[in-house]
């Protein structure tokens, strides 16, 4: 079995839930929402994306006759249940924002409507999928804002939590709008452009700097990068200034050179120098080396030349902000709303959309949230993706991913664009939706007999 894709990947109170409901009964359409409660400090948006993955696990969900043979050996469930998995399909409907869309407080960006034992079991692995795509892709947007222009890469792989975050993480950072990654299996899986240049180990591998970096150009020589900064950073600027000439008649140019330590502004400026005063003016500065968003902006702000920055540990982790407050909780059963009201974490109950309005000047001014059947002014931002378990229409292709994100960000409103911590957007929530919930509350008052 794939311990990525089996349905086993999941929590145990899933299926404590779902036998219950199939002894009693209960499979009657529900509807449940993903969203997030509040927004972490210092991030005034966040920027919806796993959209794609989640509804492949959602379309190939499938139990083997293995797995089903395993819990069998647990013994901890009925006959009833084990059999209702062996024949299990998702055969619901989800509404959903499209990837690369900005997103807010208490905005759904999936709505799943499925039978209450199907619906019940998506939630751990949705959850998953969504929450940490998402968060990587806020991350990258900030990055992406806070150095317009530049090209940015990831390089955070082997510091990400494992395999599968680092390639969704390369994805994920993608949609934002870093021009690639240094993961080969990125490229693979969803044609992202990758990145790579050459280890310090290689340079120590050698005797001499000039003689590593001869012999990585012979052996790379297109869009070749030099890291310079193993012993002396200025030291190895003005070998690779000496070798470029000879390079140069073996029809090999030297693209840019890498910095990954030390006074970023100060040896940029430095480097910048060697290489004008060398000849060589067309040779790109690269920076990386535990580099984020206000790294960045420092240096950038400094005058920096830096072309271009490699991000690792602060990407794939998400180093200020490690976990969205994010949700998957059922808003209707049966037909009928349903609300959670514990402190903190109560939600709005019904099926939900958001209305997104614009300024003048096309950026966003506004969004209101309300049940979809209360329409309002504005652009509609969820949109049916699946019907009876299957894709309505084909995904749309990472490019236009990309685009939609880079639209949206474009449209931001400029404390946000410039990433003011201070910054705040307006989320309306509609009388309708109001008047829902107290309907909700006075149903629970009464059937549990509160006065």
């Amino acid at each position: 079995m794939n311990p990525l894709t089996s349905p086993l990947l999941t929590d145990l109170y899933q299926l404590n839930m779902i036998q219950a409901y199939l002894e009693h009964g209960d499979t009657e359409t529900a509807v449940f929402e993903f969203f997030v409660r509040k927004l972490p400090a210092r991030r005034g948006f966040l920027m919806a994306a796993g959209l794609e993955q989640a509804l492949e696990f959602l379309e190939h969900f499938r139990f083997t006759d293995e797995e089903i043979d395993w819990l069998a050996g647990t013994e901890r469930f009925n006959q009833d249940l084990l059999d209702e998995l062996a024949d299990f399909r998702f055969t619901g409907d989800v509404h959903a924002m499209p990837e690369g869309r900005i997103f807010f407080t208490n905005e759904p960006i999936l709505r799943v409507t499925a039978p209450l034992p199907q619906a019940q079991l998506m939630e751990t692995r949705l959850i998953n999928l969504l929450h940490f795509q998402s968060l990587i892709a806020s991350k990258a947007a900030r990055m992406v804002l806070a150095a317009p222009g530049k090209l940015l890469v990831d390089f955070g792989l082997r510091r990400a939590h494992g395999a599968e975050a680092g390639l969704l993480a390369a994805r994920a950072s993608y949609i934002a709008g870093f021009a690639g990654t240094a993961t080969m299996l990125a490229e693979h899986d969803f044609g992202i452009p990758i990145y790579g240049t050459m280890a310090h180990s290689f340079v120590q591998a050698y005797d001499s700097e000039t003689a590593a970096f001869e012999s990585f150009a012979r052996a790379r020589p297109n869009n070749l990068t030099l890291l310079i900064d193993t012993y002396d950073t200025e030291a190895g600027a003005r070998r690779a200034v000496a070798l470029a000439p000879e390079l140069a008649t073996r029809g090999i140019k030297v693209r840019a050179v890498r910095l990954d330590s030390g006074d970023m502004i100060a040896l940029s400026k430095a480097v910048r120098r060697i290489l004008d005063d060398g000849g060589l003016p067309d040779v790109a500065i690269f920076a990386s080396g535990g580099l984020d968003e206000d790294n960045m902006r420092e240096m950038l702000a400094a005058g920096a030349p830096i072309a271009g920055f490699g991000i690792g540990t602060s990407l794939t982790t998400s180093t200020d902000v490690a976990a969205l407050d994010c949700a998957y909780k059922l808003q209707e059963y049966a037909g009928i709303a349903r609300r959670k009201r514990s402190t903190g974490k109560a939600t709005w109950p019904g099926r939900k959309q958001v209305w997104r309005r614009y300024g003048a000047d096309g950026h966003m001014a506004g969004d209101i949230l309300s049940l979809d059947s209360d329409h309002q002014a504005g652009e509609p931002l969820i949109e049916q993706v699946m019907k009876d378990g299957r894709h309505i229409k084909p995904s749309p292709s990472l490019a236009d991913v990309r685009a939609l994100a880079a639209h949206d960000l474009e449209r931001l409103p400029q404390p946000l664009r410039d990433l003011d911590p201070q910054a705040h957007y307006h989320v309306e929530v509609a009388d309708a939706l109001k008047h829902l919930a107290a309907k909700v509350d006075e149903r629970i008052a009464q059937s549990e007999g509160v006065a």
